[in-house]
């Protein structure tokens, strides 16, 4: 049987604080879920976001949200994350809409990485994480 988890946040410094994201999480317990990357060029309406930063990040998050439900959690179970980026130009505006995700100092660990090219065209980021339920 498997045992509920407890998620520890390491206290983040100002500038940690100020980009959302924790400089570790600690978990003790519980199920590890591995998530897939997430990518998408239309919202969870089937609306057209190609090329459309905001747009296909908060849809990213929705995507991701849903498939923890589908196990038992939300996004608030996400203890770290590795975000893909093809615009270092967007990266402010990643951390603007991923603080708005998690409840204050609550925030996955984060790695942000600005790559050249994703798997179809249009596309502009990837989030793949790791859940703790």
């Amino acid at each position: 049987m498997t045992s509920k988890a407890t998620v520890t946040y390491l206290e983040s410094n100002e500038m940690q604080k100020s980009r959302a994201f924790s400089p570790a999480v600690i978990t003790e317990g519980g199920r590890t879920v591995w998530l897939a990357g997430q990518t998408t060029t239309t919202d969870l309406e089937g609306n057209d976001i190609t090329g459309q930063f905001e747009a296909q990040c908060r849809a990213c998050f929705a995507m991701i949200d849903k498939t923890l439900h589908r196990v038992g959690g939300s996004l608030a179970n996400l203890v770290t994350m590795t975000v893909f980026i093809s615009d270092p130009r967007n990266g402010d505006a990643f951390v603007k809409i991923r603080s708005t995700m998690f409840e204050a100092g609550r925030y996955p660990a984060s790695a942000l990485i600005t790559v050249s090219h994703f798997a179809r065209p249009g596309i502009v980021l990837e989030i793949q994480g790791v859940a703790v339920l």
